[in-house]
């Protein structure tokens, strides 16, 4: 399906979450290291409930090591700077969505590797810093699959 990529998370229900998210999409997640937390800790392992197993789950060292490794053909960051809407792009089965830390979102060097047009933003009321990371990575995910027809 896609491609949820978590940026050295800091939170670990917001993991939690968005693992649970992988289970019922049908979505691999990759956690790029480092982590906030440990992979057994028990706030993010509540928040999955029992999903854990139900997941594709890939931990990489650093962000080079998650593209050696993965090859994503499309990369889409989603960013408060970014230069469009998320619904404004045509998501295909393959598609890789990533997503920065809770407290500082994606570096600056790692943006600036990406075409601005795959930068994609979040609308938001003006002067609101930004969307808890489990329910951005969920608006995000849930438009690219309609926009397959959920298949």
């Amino acid at each position: 399906m896609f491609n949820i990529v978590l940026f050295q998370p800091e939170i670990p229900p917001n993991t939690g979450n968005v693992i649970r998210l992988c289970a019922n999409t049908g979505c691999a997640l990759h956690l790029i290291h480092p982590l906030g937390f440990k992979l057994n800790d028990t706030t993010m392992k509540r928040a999955g409930l029992d999903y854990h197993e139900k997941a594709v789950l890939h931990e990489h060292q650093s962000f080079d090591d998650f593209i050696k490794n993965v090859k994503p053909t499309c990369l889409f960051a989603i960013e408060t700077c970014g230069t469009k809407n998320y619904d404004e792009v045509n998501f295909i089965p393959g598609d890789t969505l990533m997503f920065g830390q809770e407290t500082k979102g994606l570096p600056p060097w790692l943006l600036e590797k990406l075409p601005k047009e795959n930068i994609l933003k979040i609308p938001m009321k003006p002067n609101i810093r930004s969307i808890n990371l489990s329910n951005s990575v969920a608006l995000v995910t849930y438009e690219a699959w309609r926009q397959n027809q959920f298949s």
